[in-house]
């Protein structure tokens, strides 16, 4: 569990205080009348997916809560931190739009195999979904899309042989983190999907530490901040 972010601009942002029998009163980071900041743990899904297990995931547990909130974006279920959830569709419609005009500020912490050089770069490697192996993405130069990653080396502990990275995805893609990293060669510890066997990490050493954008109904400038919990 991470510890609570660094300040909010937002004046009135608070951990919410409620009856939580769907137990995520831990990961509530902020509440208001438009949207719902979380801390997502490692391990749970973002939202509702296939069979039984499918219906434990974020979205469920933070709607048994406010059964307006909405989902808006989405991490992979491996992947810990931070994610919004907007209150009701017109908050829905701005958070949504700001996301596709990269008008979101993301910023992810991450612990990679061997040493990236130089101390800092840009990874673009267009994407594709590679349908034989569902649910991997693959990069693919014809027919996939724009993708953007930069990167930076940073100090901070890790396995013997490893790097710490701060991660921006300038696009939003899926895994694209992931792939971006193991196509380079520096796969991300704990990646059991993109990552060769075996790889260090009890779980996928991936976490969303920074999210920032403009409220969606006065456009006051927020941020908040989550440490990686590794």
């Amino acid at each position: 569990m991470s510890n609570p972010p660094s300040p909010c601009p937002a004046p009135h942002a608070h951990r919410a205080q409620l009856a939580d029998p769907a137990g995520v009163g831990p990961w509530l980071l902020h509440v208001d009348e438009h949207l719902i900041v979380v801390d997502k743990p490692a391990g749970l899904l973002a939202v509702p997916g296939k069979g039984e297990a499918g219906r434990n995931n974020l979205a469920t547990r933070v709607q048994a809560l406010h059964a307006d909130a909405r989902v808006v974006h989405r991490l992979d279920q491996a992947t810990s931190g931070l994610m919004v959830f907007a209150r009701g569709l017109a908050a829905q419609r701005a958070l949504g739009r700001a996301f596709e005009q990269r008008q979101v500020g993301k910023v992810y912490e991450a612990v990679v195999e061997g040493l990236p050089q130089p101390s800092q770069g840009e990874i673009d490697a267009p994407l594709a979904a590679d349908w034989p192996q569902r649910p991997k993405q693959k990069v693919d130069a014809e027919a996939g899309r724009p993708a953007l990653t930069r990167w930076q080396r940073l100090d901070g502990p890790a396995p013997p042989g490893c790097t710490r990275l701060r991660l921006q995805p300038v696009t939003g893609r899926t895994h694209q983190l992931r792939v971006h990293l193991a196509h380079v060669g520096h796969p991300i510890c704990g990646d059991t999907l993109y990552a060769p066997a075996p790889q260090r990490g009890s779980r996928l050493l991936l976490h969303s530490c920074e999210l920032s954008f403009r409220h969606p109904a006065d456009e006051r400038p927020l941020i908040w901040r989550s440490p990686a919990p590794f």
